[in-house]
């Protein structure tokens, strides 16, 4: 008689819990699944698939605008939101029923019900039941932050309700400057809603490469996008236009939505983490080794929820290398260092390596590239948008340590130069590819004049 009802209990049912539960369970293991909301987590429901549907539907005016200098005659074009909810629900219901079916194909079961862990070994499952396992897995994300003691914060929306607005506002702020803020001040601006974007720090996504935040926000703005820093919320209250945002610096800003995208938390609440004695860092997420165990010997934790690098791809590598390295025989940890990333603003942005910043810390001195041109697309337009490309290279080894790209396509290019920089292409290498012409992605291969800084996000 098995001594646990299951080989491997998952607890969360996004994209790095099915990853590890399906290949436990192909691998002969028996495996269960808890998710108490829609199975896909985080990204496939509420984050980057229906994000990059809006992105899509929201391009369309800037399209339109173009299309008029190419000849075309673009007149009367309207924007149907309701419309675009059921397509876009319609998709998501289909990718969360193939997540399903995924699960159910490699022999893993399903529990619909939120999980929290009694012991090391038990998991009770609402309206499920008690189980036990031998191996248990933490995969339950995070989700948005906002401050409670805000005045009014329960007035305002998070990215989640931001899916499902019953209608499109005429006036929005958003508050905050990260990739989730910038991404939705586009979203919105690109549908027709007088966007504003509030941010307390001195320039938008903290953590990128100066060069990088200062130009997007210059570009936001051409954009028609208000982007106020230095400041933050003190209270939001309801009035007979709308919401009322009142902020640090004395301004009041009216509007009919108020979006807070202050940050995400690792979703640990009710898990019974304590009960089983897993530890949590200062941040609160799932304290983890270089083989996302945990400090108790059975139990793992992949994803958002130990608050390593918050994307969907390295959660699904991160449960990869789990079940590799525990249902497998082979162990694997998964290499955190240069991970691609793309934020969908508009422009979008494309970064992988070390900022100009960040590199002089690690590398000392460094060689910089850097580029700002017109796409080529805007040519006819009258436009006065610009693309950014830049290079940063350690003088010790010649080798490229970081890309950053801000233009049409930027993601798409990223992905490319990830491969090389992960494989440590030198610049003299990088400069032997020979260009592909004409496109923007060129421009990265054919930079030969280094930059001399004179101040942070400056060059001479």
């Amino acid at each position: 008689m098995a001594k646990y009802d299951y080989d491997l209990f998952v607890i969360g049912a996004g994209s790095g819990g099915v990853r590890a539960a399906r290949l436990a369970a192909m691998s002969g293991a028996k495996v269960a699944v808890a998710e108490e909301h829609r199975v896909g987590g985080t990204c496939v429901i509420r984050g980057c698939v229906p994000k990059k549907f809006m992105v899509y539907a929201s391009e369309f005016s800037h399209h339109f605008k173009t299309a008029k200098s190419y000849g075309w005659t673009v007149e009367g074009a309207t924007f149907d939101w309701q419309a675009f909810l059921a397509e876009k629900d319609k998709e998501i219901a289909r990718l969360s029923g193939i997540y399903v079916r995924n699960l159910q194909n490699a022999g893993a079961e399903l529990a619909h019900g939120k999980a929290r862990l009694l012991d090391a070994h038990t998991v009770e499952v609402d309206k499920v039941g008690t189980r036990t396992a031998d191996k248990i897995l933490i995969a339950t994300g995070g989700r948005p932050w906002a401050p409670k003691d805000l005045p009014g914060v329960e007035l305002a929306i998070s990215s989640n309700e931001a899916f499902h607005l019953p209608e499109l506002p005429r006036r929005i702020v958003i508050a905050g400057g990260g990739y989730i803020a910038v991404e939705f001040a586009g979203i919105f601006n690109g549908l027709g809603v007088e966007t504003a974007l509030v941010h307390r720090g001195p320039n938008v996504l903290r953590g990128f490469d100066d060069d990088v935040r200062s130009h997007l926000a210059e570009e936001m703005e051409k954009r028609g996008i208000t982007v106020v820093l230095g400041t933050q919320h003190t209270a939001i209250e309801k009035t007979s236009g709308g919401l009322l945002s009142r902020f640090s610096n004395g301004h009041e800003v009216e509007s009919d939505v108020v979006m807070l995208c202050l940050g995400r938390e690792p979703y640990v609440e009710g898990l019974g983490l304590e009960a089983a004695g897993v530890k949590l860092t200062e941040r609160g997420a799932v304290a983890v080794d270089d083989h996302s165990r945990s400090n108790v010997e059975n139990i793992w934790a992949v994803g958002d929820v130990t608050d390593r690098i918050n994307l969907t791809p390295v959660a699904i590598r991160e449960g990869q290398a789990f079940a590799e390295t525990e249902f497998y025989g082979r162990p694997t940890a998964f290499d955190h260092e240069t991970v691609a990333s793309a934020v969908f603003s508009q422009p979008p942005i494309g970064s992988v390596g070390l900022s100009e910043a960040d590199a002089r810390k690690v590398c000392g001195k460094v060689d910089i590239y850097l580029a700002r041109l017109k796409p080529m697309k805007y040519a006819f337009n009258g436009s006065d948008e610009r693309a950014l490309l830049k290079l940063v290279v350690d003088c010790a080894t010649e080798k490229v340590v970081g890309c950053h790209v801000v233009g049409p396509d930027a993601p798409e290019m990223i992905q490319m130069a990830a491969i090389a920089i992960k494989m440590g292409v030198t610049k003299a290498q990088w400069d032997a590819a020979c260009a592909v012409h004409p496109t923007l992605a060129e421009e990265l291969v054919t930079m030969r004049e280094k930059f001399v800084p004179m101040g942070l996000g400056q060059v001479a």
